[in-house]
């Protein structure tokens, strides 16, 4: 059996991830109840920008740290190309 992958992030994606779902939600009765085009793209504008957050959240903390596990000692010009590429990764 697998062991559970869990880090300290994971409660912050958890509740953005609820939020977005909730943002989700407030959507379809939008829709339903004949709210504007205009209401309806910024309430899922909320839902994307929530999945994204919470998506590049869990990213980061997998290359903070399981990428670190996973690598072990590196010499100084290892370490600074992992650190590098750890760092341009926060543009995406």
């Amino acid at each position: 059996m697998t062991q559970p992958d869990t880090h300290e992030s994971h409660p912050a994606i958890v509740k953005r991830l609820r939020r977005a779902s909730g943002h989700l939600n407030s959507t379809i009765e939008m829709i339903e109840h004949g709210r504007s085009c205009l209401d309806i793209a910024q309430q899922l504008q909320a839902v994307e920008k929530a999945i994204h957050q919470a998506k590049k959240t869990l990213i980061q903390d997998h290359l903070d740290h399981c990428l670190d596990d996973v690598a072990g000692p590196l010499g100084n010009e290892q370490r600074h190309a992992l650190d590098d590429f750890k760092e341009i990764t926060r543009y995406l």
